[in-house]
């Protein structure tokens, strides 16, 4: 039986992407973080994304007031994943006892969000794995959708952040799945910094942080909203308190017919 696709001309979504939240440190400034949860409850998006450095030593008692500010979020599709500070300190059996499993999948109509733990036991660098590999492949069930990816880590170079020292150690295998899969935008945080880039047939961006003045250069604290509508994909960056650029505008491709059958992980070449 054919499958019913949903047009890219019907689907509309909005999502709000947070990160590098980093509560219990010092550059960690409360008033940002509420702003900002004010905002995204104002403009009531269909899904929210944590991804990672919730906490910045991955302590029980940080996980906790985490969970606090987060409570106020008004959405009923709320994706958190850890980043590499939530895994310091065996943080992440914290953050399954409190969020629920590292990696998750959320099922809009006409968009799929896979979120994934790029995090290793007190590393800053990042991994994600065939394991993992596969288990995006799987949730990615839906041919039709528009499919997002997201993790903490970044997958290419951010400039304006210095020397490259932690990108994820497998970037370039899973940025070549990505293309296999037919992703049409990956989502990160990490190094505070945002950017946007093109590559192959999707995009690629990464949100600053949203509450801690752990800055470089003239980077500011911000969230970025995706939306989804009329057959295009925008991405806004805002500033909480302050004022929202849009970055990224792009249609929304059709899927090639050999995406449809899935994409098998050959194990001998992802490690």
């Amino acid at each position: 039986m054919e499958e019913t696709k949903t047009s890219p001309v019907e689907t509309r979504m909005k999502l709000a992407h947070i990160s590098d939240i980093h509560i219990g440190s010092n550059h960690f400034v409360s008033n940002l973080l509420n702003r900002a949860i004010v905002e995204i409850n104002e403009i009531k998006p269909d899904v929210i994304l944590v991804s990672g450095d919730i906490t910045n030593d991955g302590f029980r008692q940080q996980y906790s007031a985490a969970y606090a500010f987060l409570g106020n979020l008004e959405c009923k599709n709320i994706s958190v994943i850890p980043g590499n500070h939530d895994s310091r300190n065996v943080g992440y059996v914290h953050f399954e006892d409190i969020f629920g499993d590292r990696n998750n999948v959320v099922y809009l109509p006409g968009v799929t969000l896979v979120a994934l733990d790029s995090s290793q036991p007190d590393l800053d660098q990042g991994r994600l794995g065939r394991q993992n590999y596969r288990w995006m492949v799987e949730k990615f069930n839906r041919p039709g959708d528009f499919k997002i990816v997201a993790l903490h880590h970044h997958l290419l170079p951010v400039p304006g952040t210095g020397r490259e020292r932690n990108i994820i150690e497998d970037a370039g295998d899973f940025l070549k799945l990505c293309v296999d899969v037919g992703v049409d935008l990956v989502l990160a945080g990490h190094k505070h910094v945002p950017h946007a880039w093109h590559f192959e047939d999707f995009y690629v961006v990464n949100v600053g942080t949203v509450s801690s003045l752990r800055l470089r250069g003239y980077a500011k604290p911000c969230y970025n909203i995706v939306e989804i509508k009329d057959g295009e994909c925008s991405v806004t960056r805002k500033h909480p308190f302050g004022e929202s650029i849009e970055i990224v505008r792009f249609p929304i491709r059709p899927k090639a017919k050999n995406l449809e059958v899935g994409v098998a992980v050959d194990e001998s070449v992802f490690p």
